[in-house]
């Protein structure tokens, strides 16, 4: 078999802490011939679709200091040639992405299995599409407005700002309603009004952690926690946040549950929902992270890892097809 993978430069990547690298070492090791290229290797004309690939090879050691992969050739790869394209590009969601999951959707879906779908990773925003689901998120709004914004914070007496294009807690803050720079802070986030930003309200029991949960066709498969510094009130691994061990409990089933249908309709495969207090607060669906991790805390190994258990559901639905 062959797999494409779309998505940011190898090099850089984390070479022992990145989903992706996960995967291209699993599927290395399943007898897959694995090719990259980014988002600007696409191409589409009439009728077909195509990359400018480079063959890979992922070596065993994972360190940062020698070398993790090894590059063997590039071509120019039909997707009609691929079983499988991974669409793993980390946002920003700007127009580059989006013109890159319409190339991708003018593949012959007989032929290609894309995950995730590229139509609905260009119609389920990572941070507007759990507003559908108003019973499992915390009280939010969305507005370029700044008294719609500050309306809120001055509602709830403290809130979470975030932009809706960024990644990894890039731009996250918290405010309470007397802080006098929230104003500058809203006008900062929304460009003086151009453009949309998210309130949200703000969950105390994110001290406690900020849970990603792996769901892998509409199935919640692990999870891990992600605790903030306690001088920083955001919880990702990017930002500093530690890692420890997310037990899947009846609030994420429950969260799955009502989800999991829309996700299967939708062609979203590999979904990591973030999840505080019980409450859902992001639907991850571009490049969700957090498997290296889940299998050192679990001490999975083998067959029990994350990547091998999500390439078990691969392989199950390219044998269906």
């Amino acid at each position: 078999m062959r797999f494409l993978y779309v998505c940011d430069p190898l090099d850089s990547l984390s070479p022992d802490g990145d989903t992706t690298l996960a995967f291209l070492r699993e599927s290395q090791a399943r007898g897959v011939e694995n090719f990259v290229c980014e988002t600007r290797d696409l191409a589409a004309g009439t009728g077909s679709a195509w990359a400018k690939a480079t063959r890979i090879a992922m070596q065993s050691s994972s360190s940062s200091s020698s070398p993790w992969y090894e590059k063997q050739g590039m071509e120019d790869l039909s997707l009609d040639d691929v079983d499988v394209v991974w669409m793993r590009k980390d946002p920003p969601v700007d127009d580059l992405f989006l013109y890159a999951c319409m190339l991708l959707e003018s593949h012959d879906p007989k032929k290609t299995l894309v995950l995730n779908h590229p139509t609905s990773l260009r119609l389920c925003h990572e941070k507007l599409w759990a507003l559908k689901f108003p019973d499992l998120v915390p009280q939010q709004v969305v507005s370029a407005r700044r008294d719609v914004l500050k309306a809120f914070v001055d509602e709830h007496g403290i809130a979470v700002l975030k932009p809706l294009a960024f990644m990894g807690g890039m731009g996250v803050m918290v405010f309470e309603k007397t802080d006098k720079n929230l104003k500058s802070a809203i006008d900062l986030l929304t460009g003086e009004g151009k453009r949309p930003a998210l309130a949200q309200q703000y969950l105390p029991r994110v001290t406690a952690g900020d849970k990603r949960v792996i769901v892998v066709d509409g199935v919640p498969l692990a999870a891990l926690l992600r605790v903030p510094q306690h001088d920083d009130v955001r919880a990702n691994l990017h930002v500093g946040g530690s890692a420890a061990q997310g037990i899947i409990d009846d609030d994420d089933r429950r969260i799955c549950a009502r989800l999991a249908p829309e996700l299967v309709r939708l062609g979203l495969f590999f979904v990591g929902l973030d999840v505080i207090g019980g409450r859902l607060t992001e639907v991850n669906v571009t490049s969700p992270t957090g498997v290296p991790h889940i299998d050192r805390i679990d001490g999975r190994s083998g067959k029990n890892t994350v990547s091998a258990l999500v390439m078990d559901r691969v392989e199950a639905r390219l044998r269906a097809r």
